[in-house]
């Protein structure tokens, strides 16, 4: 009888998250960046993230949320698509006089478009836009340099009535119109460019009393200003290049509408079981808040069935 052997360990090779890069964003602003080789797809991608301090990864150094763009990138490589994403110009800065204004973020993503149709891995290919969130709907301001956009969690209205609607969403009624007026009324001193929150009455919750430190701060009221109002299915519906839009049917964030715009050439795709991140969420859309809807956000969550998104971008030509 031969003696006992442990079975050998094999090594798993380490992943490649891709290679480093940095190139001249805005005002020659250096932004840094990620690029995975892709293979005979057409397309190569610029992967815009989404609001706040998410870096090119879509993780947060406030939020739990995972790597959900590293994840997407992966699997855009495993569809032969090769990518670029790349960090906001305030991800990392202490720096208050740092522009962050509307203008410099298009601006950047224009200029990673720019840099993409430079890179090796990119040479012959035409480039996919792809935003998430905010993302997207900044990624349709910038969409004219791109040769296809793929929007994923596009707002389906307004950043005020999402804001409103969020919040609305998980008011008890006894306390929905206290609550309401002062987030209306914070959000009509962002337009007018004030710099005082509006007084808190009694009944207003801390949470919501402390909105205007977020949106009222001085080195991002510019920012929130010039995007508070944009319709994103309005600009949507102003784009001739070929386009999908793409929603979780669990997304609590960034829903598809009830009601699409006329003439919408876009092609409209809602992934069943996925949340903001497309990741796969098993729980009834009725149980998922604001509150819990991140417990599906981190990296042990598997990403929901992306056969539909991948059927379109076979679709790219």
């Amino acid at each position: 009888m031969l003696p006992f052997q442990a079975p050998a360990q094999v090594e798993k090779a380490p992943i490649n998250f891709g290679r480093e890069v940095t190139f001249p964003g805005f005002n020659a602003f250096t932004l840094k960046g990620s690029v995975l080789a892709g293979g005979t797809h057409p397309y190569f991608a610029v992967m815009v993230a989404g609001s706040g301090p998410t870096d090119r990864d879509w993780a947060s150094s406030v939020m739990p949320i995972g790597h959900g763009g590293r994840a997407f990138a992966l699997w855009l490589q495993s569809r032969n698509i090769g990518s670029l994403r790349y960090d906001k110009r305030f991800i990392g800065s202490m720096d208050p006089k740092l522009d962050i204004s509307l203008d410099a973020q298009v601006g950047d993503i224009q200029a990673a478009i720019r840099a993409a149709r430079a890179l090796p891995e990119a040479k012959g290919k035409k480039v996919l836009l792809i935003g998430h969130s905010e993302g997207a709907l900044l990624s349709l301001l910038a969409g004219k340099d791109a040769d296809a956009l793929l929007l994923i969690g596009l707002p389906g209205m307004s950043m005020a009535k999402i804001i409103h609607a969020q919040i609305e969403a998980q008011l008890p009624p006894e306390t929905k119109a206290v609550n309401l007026e002062f987030v209306d009324a914070m959000l009509d001193a962002v337009r007018t460019g004030k710099t005082d929150a509006p007084p808190v009455k009694t009944g207003v919750y801390p949470g919501i009393a402390n909105l205007p430190k977020s949106f009222m701060r001085p080195e991002t009221a510019a920012f929130v200003r010039s995007t508070l109002d944009l319709e994103p299915m309005l600009l949507a519906g102003r784009v001739a290049l070929p386009m999908a839009i793409v929603w979780g049917d669990k997304d609590v964030q960034t829903w598809k509408p009830a009601v699409l715009p006329e003439g919408l050439k876009s092609k409209v795709i809602e992934l069943k079981d996925a949340n903001h991140l497309l990741r796969k969420e098993s729980r009834p859309r009725a149980e998922i808040n604001g509150a819990n809807a991140m417990i599906t956000y981190n990296d042990s969550t598997p990403m929901a069935d992306l056969s539909p998104l991948a059927r379109w971008l076979e679709s790219l030509r």
